[in-house]
């Protein structure tokens, strides 16, 4: 596996570019598989669409005309459910996308832009493709977010702060105790995104939940990010959605391109809505088979952090790239993040067996002492 080139290798462009994004490499996604391997570099759902949502996608043929660009029926749904009003709601290609306007609307050049680290790797790249400054927040010793930290990093230059939740890649929770003593500490005119692109596979009883702190009143600052891509499964057809404060949702669609949610998005997301109840049950199997992974990944000497979105996190450090190739050599096509470690998505049942086979005899490669051992 390979990281991103060296762009001040690269020869210069035929035109002026801004020397930030020049030098930033683009978004690399999880590795593709081979028809002989697992995929588990991308924390995609491993279950095929829903018969009723692939019904739903037929039904939306009309591809010569163009989408409601407010995807007005989704956000009226969504509005239902969570109590609040469709302009509340804002829809987007995948919540990455309506992080990005967000970003957009509330900070430019000189402004700064907080988040854990390490946590998703669009976070620094959305930030200077704004202008702003990306302002890094070591995580703790358990792989979570140091909220008091980041509350401390705040200056008058700051506009927006990132906390995700189940951090990805690392795995585990914010708690709604320490996001509301986080948000007491945070000027009430700085925008707090909380991403939960993740939320569905949380078990933890403690967690943060965006809709309950929307709920609650002085917090109109906070914005909630979640996705159809990871649980509902529609990750090939971009469909993401915030809910909060109407002003804040209608900077970010000021700044959003028009018309990019299709209709058939629209139409699977609600399909998806529908089935829901089936969906979960989808995804309490791979919470309880995540929880397996994790436990198995510990018993044999990882030391893995608390493992609550659909995927682990092994600290390879230093050995991040080997560890991820000799998992490559067996078939089983993981993410890894050089210098820090590898994250291995939860896939089809049958391979976590592999993957417990391949860890146990990689860790016992890893010298005595080092960060991923137990």
């Amino acid at each position: 596996m390979t990281d991103s080139p060296d762009r001040s290798s690269l020869p210069d462009a035929p035109v002026r570019i801004r020397p930030e994004i020049a030098a930033l490499p683009p978004y690399r996604q999880g590795k593709q598989a081979g028809s002989d391997s697992y995929k588990l570099s991308s924390n995609e759902n491993p279950f095929d669409p829903l018969p009723s949502v692939l019904i739903a996608l037929q039904s939306a043929a009309a591809v010569n005309r163009y989408p409601d660009a407010t995807a007005g029926r989704l956000r009226q749904r969504l509005g239902a459910r969570f109590g609040v009003s469709p302009d509340e709601v804002h829809i987007g290609a995948g919540s990455v996308s309506i992080l990005a306007q967000l970003i957009l609307a509330a900070a430019g050049p000189g402004d700064e832009v907080i988040y854990a680290w390490r946590s998703f790797e669009a976070y620094p790249g959305l930030a200077l493709v704004a202008g702003a400054v990306p302002v890094e927040v070591p995580l703790d010793a358990d792989a979570r977010h140091d909220l008091p930290a980041m509350a401390a990093a705040v200056t008058d230059r700051t506009r927006v702060i990132i906390v995700c939740s189940p951090n990805n890649p690392t795995g585990p929770i914010v708690t709604h105790a320490e996001f509301e003593q986080f948000l007491a500490a945070v000027p009430r005119d700085v925008l707090v995104v909380l991403d939960e692109a993740y939320a569905e596979f949380v078990t933890a009883p403690d967690a943060v939940d965006g809709m309950r702190v929307l709920g609650t009143s002085g917090h109109d600052n906070v914005v909630a990010l979640r996705t159809f891509s990871k649980a509902f499964g529609l990750a090939g057809l971009r469909i993401g959605y915030a809910i909060g404060h109407r002003r804040i949702l209608d900077a970010a669609r000021t700044t959003s391109i028009p018309l990019s949610v299709t209709a058939q998005a629209e139409e699977a997301a609600l399909a998806s809505l529908t089935a829901e109840s089936e969906l979960l049950e989808r995804v309490r199997v791979i919470a309880e088979r995540r929880d397996r992974l994790a436990e198995g990944l510990r018993e044999i000497g990882w030391r893995v952090p608390d493992a609550q979105g659909n995927f682990v996190w092994l600290a390879a450090g230093d050995q991040a790239t080997a560890v991820a190739e000799a998992f490559d050599e067996e078939g089983l096509i993981v993410r890894p993040f050089a210098g820090d470690g590898v994250r291995i998505s939860v896939g089809e049942h049958e391979s976590v067996e592999r993957v417990l086979q391949i860890a146990a005899s990689v860790v016992r490669t890893l010298p005595e002492g080092h960060s991923g051992r137990r």
